[in-house]
């Protein structure tokens, strides 16, 4: 079943590894194959990864758009990951489900959770800044 996606004016997506920008004008596109596609609200720049939540899922965002768990994402990963745990034992949950997706080269879900994730670690920081 084809996907119809709706982009804004100006909006990006990432779709097959290359970067579309939009014009000026509401598009509508059909896609009728298998293909990685990435939103721009979805989309994590380097320099907006400013948290370790936000970095995991960076990370995931680069498996998931590029050539999937390489060696050198997984080191980046677990070492997050081991850091994040570390520091916010509660965040457990989460990261073992991303990490079971990831395992499964299942990267699109995984993302999913990293945002939910990034969200839970805004929560942690809130309540932390509301003791303080």
């Amino acid at each position: 079943m084809p996907l119809v996606l709706t982009l804004k004016p100006g909006e990006r997506v990432i779709m097959a590894g290359a970067v579309i920008k939009n014009g000026s004008s509401v598009a509508h596109l059909q896609i009728e194959n298998q293909v990685t596609l990435l939103r721009e609200k979805d989309i994590l720049t380097e320099g907006e990864a400013t948290s370790p939540c936000k970095k995991i899922y960076l990370a995931v965002q680069l498996m998931y758009i590029g050539d999937g768990l390489t060696a050198e994402l997984a080191q980046v990963y677990w070492d997050l990951v081991r850091d994040v745990l570390a520091a916010a034992p509660s965040t457990n949950d989460l990261i073992s489900e991303i990490s079971a997706y990831i395992v499964d080269s299942d990267f699109y879900p995984a993302l999913k959770v990293a945002k939910k994730l990034i969200s839970y670690e805004e929560e942690l920081i809130r309540h932390v800044s509301k003791l303080g």
